[in-house]
């Protein structure tokens, strides 16, 4: 078990090297996906290291979106979930702060996931239906 696993480690290190390759990314493109992560404030990314795009930034390899997203995670910048292929990141308040000093960005501004949706009319205000919803509730005339 000793010596001889510790060389089976090595030799199927040694056969997948390939597959581990230096990414360079241009600063332009990290920037985009920086921004696109701030904006949204999740993420997305087909483990798939073939992939010519990422299904959300068109213009960016996955591999490059894949690469930024797990050296976020690595510095737990990023929550991230693994499931069926698919990695879903989530910005953690770190992750925020840190976004909000490498963008510029003024502390007022948040990602789209903590900005919370206002109703376009109030709760308790009527509606325009005048109180008739069209459920399939047993509604009677008789009972104005």
């Amino acid at each position: 078990f000793g010596s001889r696993g510790l060389a089976s480690n090595l030799s199927r290190r040694q056969k997948h090297r390939h597959l581990f390759k230096m990414v360079l990314i241009p600063k332009k493109t990290r920037r985009q996906i920086l921004e696109h992560l701030f904006k949204e404030g999740v993420m997305v990314v087909k483990k798939d290291y073939q992939a010519c795009k990422h299904n959300e930034l068109e213009d960016i390899p996955n591999i490059q979106v894949m690469m930024v997203l797990r050296s976020l995670a690595s510095r737990n910048y990023l929550s991230e979930i693994y499931s069926w292929r698919w990695h879903y990141y989530t910005l953690t308040n770190e992750g925020i702060e840190y976004l909000r000093e490498v963008l510029h960005l003024p502390a007022q501004v948040f990602p789209s996931t903590l900005t919370k949706q206002r109703p376009t009319r109030p709760a308790l205000a009527p509606s325009e239906e005048g109180g008739k919803g069209k459920g399939k509730g047993k509604w009677d005339k008789t009972d104005e």
